[in-house]
């Protein structure tokens, strides 16, 4: 087997972009399915892929239901790939195994007893929710899309047999709110071939899902992330296709509405070359949020994206990943968003999980005529950026989309964030900069480090003592390393500049007195930060640009330079390069090297601004930072890291708000930043 996926006969008449069309999607299901099946020997052997030592399941002592979890996790995450494949041809076979046969006789073996990959019934588990939820989901996600895969080629006594497994999970126990969806799928099609459910259990289900649903095509899950288009809407699109539509045409309704909202915005979720951002949690999924693309073709209204621009980003999605030899991990997609990375990924996940990465493979279940395939491929709105930058501003779940014409990267910029979690709390996240891990030394990539010099955390103290005379749980030790924010709040956009807040300290450690209230200005290529500290005791923090890995172990060349009114460092790798200039604010700049923190190497440079106060009463004060990134290995000219022309500080705004500034950039255009009543416009 190769090392890697590689496009053979692109096809640069129709795909000019990246040579991918139908026939490609075919060839690179199969490729990536003869890496799952080289732990296969026969039709008879169950799918079950070697245990990754970490964090990730299941654990050397688990019970005998979690590996069967796992197993029947490959088996239907591996269907996404083979699903698609049965229907385009029944007769597919990888590595000498006819897929149609072979998952017809897994997934029999799986809802039926006395089985080696049986699953357990719910009774047999304490009460709760298990993964097998999320499976069943998946697979009948499919298997209502495209029945004729296996389902239609069961004997009535076979369907019989296994319906009593799948009824009880079905009817089973879910958490709280995009797991629904699972349940949703799995009764559906039990309802469409004439299997008895719970009707009113489906509707609740429906109801709350519904509920969840906030505004601009997103839904609320445990924050905002990328289920909210995965699973609210790509799920619950082939649902509405295949079931809504005729059952519940109102509740689709709903669906369909906010998936067609969504596709105004999801294009600006990608770089122009198709890149992921990564950001949110389940990152090993990587792709999933593609499938979208697919999705759009299937809605009532197919004229929402561009066909040409739908695939080329998809495909260039898929192609991030599947070309790279560092992807595989015993010869299937590795726990990690590159290569294997154990600090990436969740407890939850297991070797069998990032198959999931391949949804937008249903693409397949698409006409070889309809438009997706068919149209010539092109760059949407790139075409027409040019230098200049997109900012697209949803305000319901508090995200700001930025696209770089200058550089071709995207990035999100997310303002609810309930939780110190890198997976969400950075202050930026970029196609091409993929996000680092927490330094606790200082330095983190693309976060504010907060560590308290107050002598009463540094001796353990509760710095409320001396009020409450009640001692709280305070480690001098934990004290001693830089935490991230705690919470970052959306403020909304005025006048062009994006306000957010860093509550960098909770309730109750006198949580006001912890806050940096974020103003953000978008340039070509980067971002200038104009930032009032609110910190209200002794204190040191530091403020991380993007981190640059260290590709085949060269490391970044590191810059630096002073001419009087501003600091300004630069870091460089081969086809990327870091700027971060300080204006105002900040006592110095340094670079760090970090290990093990990084998504693309094992050590990476993080270039990054540090600041000390010691007053018992820190004043307020403004940092003025300029944070920029190019994708090319040209140098930067003096022009580029002096955007700002003027800076004028207000104590007192013509607003009456406290702290603010005038910022005239290089091409005289003017940005007025005011802190006017911040904490009253708050959404979190």
């Amino acid at each position: 087997m190769k090392k890697k996926f590689e496009i053979t006969d692109p096809d640069l008449e129709l795909s000019p972009l990246t040579g991918m069309t139908r026939k490609h999607y075919i060839e690179c299901a199969k490729y990536l399915l003869e890496g799952a099946f080289s732990h296969v020997d026969s039709l008879d052997q169950h799918m079950s892929f070697p245990k990754v030592p970490g964090k990730t399941y299941p654990q050397p002592n688990a019970p005998e239901w979690r590996y069967r979890a796992a197993d029947f996790e490959a088996l239907e995450r591996t269907f996404t790939l083979a699903g698609p494949l049965i229907h385009i041809d029944p007769e597919t076979t990888v590595k000498g195994i006819n897929l149609r046969e072979y998952y017809s006789l897994q997934f029999y073996r799986s809802f039926t007893r006395g089985n080696p990959n049986s699953i357990p019934l719910p009774e047999e588990l304490p009460d709760s929710n298990y993964q097998f939820t999320c499976e069943f989901g998946g697979l009948f996600k499919t298997l209502l899309l495209m029945p004729d895969t296996i389902w239609t080629g069961y004997t009535e006594g076979q369907k019989n047999e296994m319906v009593e497994c799948i009824s009880k999970w079905a009817h089973h126990r879910t958490t709280q709110n995009n797991w629904r969806i699972f349940n949703i799928i799995t009764l559906s099609f039990l309802k469409k071939y004439g299997y008895e459910i719970d009707d009113e259990l489906l509707k609740n289900h429906l109801l709350w899902v519904a509920s969840y649903h906030s505004g601009n095509g997103w839904y609320l899950e445990q924050t905002y992330n990328y289920y909210s288009i995965s699973l609210f809407i790509v799920y619950t699109t082939i649902w509405n296709r295949t079931f809504g539509d005729e059952y519940y045409p109102e509740i689709g309704e709903i669906i369909e509405r906010s998936a067609q909202k969504l596709m105004e915005s999801l294009p600006s979720f990608f770089g122009r070359d198709g890149y992921i951002n990564m950001w949110s949690r389940s990152i090993c999924y990587r792709t999933w949020v593609s499938g979208a693309f697919s999705a759009a073709f299937m809605l009532k209204n197919t004229d929402l994206l561009d066909p040409g621009w739908a695939r080329r980003l998809c495909s260039g999605s898929l192609l991030q990943f599947v070309t790279r030899e560092d992807f595989y991990y015993n010869e299937i997609p590795s726990l990690g968003f590159y290569g294997k990375k154990e600090y990436m990924v969740q407890n939850y996940s297991c070797s069998g999980s990032p198959f999931l990465m391949f949804l937008p493979f249903i693409c397949l279940a698409l006409p070889e005529d309809s438009p997706f395939w068919t149209v010539k491929e092109n760059d949407g709105f790139w075409e027409l950026l040019a230098g200049k930058s997109k900012k697209v501003v949803l305000d319901n779940p508090g995200l700001v989309l930025i696209n770089h014409g200058k550089t071709g990267t995207s990035e999100i910029i997310p303002g609810k964030v309930y939780y110190d979690d890198p997976n969400y709390s950075k202050l930026s996240y970029n196609t091409h900069f993929p996000w680092e891990d927490h330094n606790p030394d200082g330095g983190t990539a693309m976060e504010y480090g907060f560590r308290s010099l107050d002598p009463r955390d540094l001796r353990g103290d509760d710095v409320n003592f001396y009020l409450t005379g009640q001692m709280l749980d305070n480690d001098a030790q934990e004290n001693q390393k830089f935490t991230i924010s705690q919470s970052m709040l959306y403020n909304g956009v005025v006048d062009d500049v994006l306000y957010r807040q860093a509550i960098m300290r909770k309730p109750p450690n006198n949580g006001v007195g912890y806050i940096i209230d974020l103003a953000e200005i978008t340039i070509p290529g980067g971002v200038i930060r104009v930032d009032r500290t609110r910190l209200a005791f002794e204190y040191e923090i530091t403020l991380g640009h993007y981190g640059l890995p260290h590709i085949n172990g060269r490391e970044a060349i590191v810059d630096r330079f002073e001419d009087g009114c501003r600091k300004v460092i630069t870091a460089t790798i081969p086809g990327r390069s870091l700027a971060l200039i300080a204006y105002k604010g900040w006592d110095q700049l340094e670079s760090v090297v970090h290990s093990n923190r990084n998504a693309e190497a094992d050590e990476s440079t993080v270039i990054f601004a540090r600041k000390k106060r010691l007053d018992k009463n820190p004043p307020m004060e403004l940092l003025i930072t300029v944070m920029l990134h190019k994708m090319d290995d040209s140098a930067w000219t003096p022009e580029e890291l002096n955007p700002i022309k003027k800076i004028e500080i207000a104590e007192v705004t013509v607003n009456y708000s406290t702290l603010g500034a005038s910022i005239t950039l290089s091409d005289n255009r003017t940005y007025k930043v005011d802190f006017k009543d911040i904490d009253g416009r708050r959404r979190c």
